[in-house]
């Protein structure tokens, strides 16, 4: 996969030792840390838009995660090594191999999942919890984009059946993946660059298992943990940003606002007019829904 260099001008590269292998992360800028993790089918190359400027007020860390991207794709069986307490623990690691003992996070999708569980195990790590397009516990919440809901449910099944379809065309299924979920139905909002990244990165029958082992965790281990949090009372207790784009959980719905409340008091929501990958389809007001609140 070759360096899309001219997507974060001025940022160093890194590969960091973890538990899970090698981790890659990008990093540049100066002032209060701040780490931003993708979600499915993508890479670090989905901030493209907004971590260049956030760089101006942040230090800011864009990594891969483990089984994604650059990172290392360590064996799993059942999800159990993409349980989102074990990839937190990847994010903390990387963290304090640059210097970063506190720090805000940012977290879409997947990535957001790994954020919740981090800010659960070890609220004393973050100064601020940015979600994107999550609920608490069920991706199905509300049943909204069904498109997003069936595939987590194929992802999750049992292997090797999903990892032997998606090979028969990985490259269809990410592309379908990828424009179903937008607002436009259309690939043109991730643009040539970001596409081959996430095309290069998705071409592989190792990380296809570990992408399925990521929603097989989500479905058993991650979905028991939260649970046993909820029936403990355990409360979000870091300042939270609920980012929803309009599409993924319609205003319409059922109340996403309220359901986070239930974890939380200081839980705050910024409404995007997009679909599930609002950092791609309308960066400009994610960006800005980021800064306020960082």
């Amino acid at each position: 996969m070759s360096e899309p260099l001219d997507l974060f001008p001025g940022f160093a590269s890194h590969w960091i030792d973890t538990q899970a292998g090698k981790i890659f992360a990008r990093a540049h800028g100066e002032g209060p840390p701040l780490v931003l993790l993708h979600g499915f089918g993508q890479t670090h190359v989905a901030w493209r838009h907004i971590a260049p400027a956030l760089a101006k007020r942040f230090a800011v860390v864009a990594m891969d995660l483990r089984g994604y991207g650059w990172s290392a794709v360590p064996a799993s069986e059942k999800g159990e090594n993409y349980a989102k307490r074990e990839m937190a623990g990847d994010v903390v690691a990387v963290m304090e191999a640059l210097g970063h003992i506190r720090f805000a996070l940012v977290g879409h999708d997947r990535g957001a999942r790994v954020g919740l569980r981090l800010a659960l195990d070890q609220p004393e790590r973050l100064t601020k919890l940015a979600l994107i397009d999550i609920a608490p516990i069920d991706d199905d919440f509300g049943g909204g984009d069904l498109q997003r809901v069936g595939r987590a449910r194929f992802l999750s099944a049992e292997a090797p059946k999903p990892e032997q379809l998606i090979e028969l065309d990985p490259l269809g299924f990410l592309d379908d993946a990828l424009k179903n979920s937008t607002k436009a139905q259309s690939l043109e909002v991730f643009e040539a660059t970001a596409l081959a990244a996430y095309r290069q990165a998705f071409n592989d029958p190792a990380r296809i298992h570990a992408f399925c082992e990521d929603f097989r965790a989500g479905a058993t281990i991650d979905r028991e943990r939260l649970t046993a949090d909820k029936a403990e009372g355990k409360k979000l207790t870091t300042p939270t940003l609920i980012v929803a784009s309009e599409t993924t959980f319609p205003a319409s719905g059922p109340s996403l606002i309220a359901a986070w409340r239930e974890w939380g008091d200081d839980v705050a929501e910024a409404r995007i007019d997009a679909g599930l990958y609002p950092m791609d389809e309308a960066p400009a007001e994610t960006l800005a829904a980021l800064e306020k609140f960082l």
